[in-house]
């Protein structure tokens, strides 16, 4: 995330990368516990995908990607 916030430019990079990977960290750049939970669940929410785990200023996120060819996990 970059200085100037969660912004459209971001949240678009953010999308990419989940269609490219499916799987990614994402570091917010929060202060407080409760504002970093609040960015994680926005984001995960705005790019429909599945907020794994935050430990920290991190908070990793899954979504299937779109591309089938770029589809690397296998769910049952």
């Amino acid at each position: 995330m970059g200085a100037a916030g969660l912004t459209d430019a971001v949240m678009a990079e953010i999308d990419q990368a989940l269609d490219d990977h499916e799987l990614i960290k994402v570091k917010l750049v929060a202060d407080d516990r409760s504002q970093r939970q609040e960015l994680g669940e926005r984001i995960s929410r705005e790019q429909k995908a599945a907020l794994v785990q935050a430990v920290g200023n991190v908070v990793l996120l899954f979504r299937r990607s779109r591309i089938e060819r770029k589809r690397r996990i296998a769910l049952p």
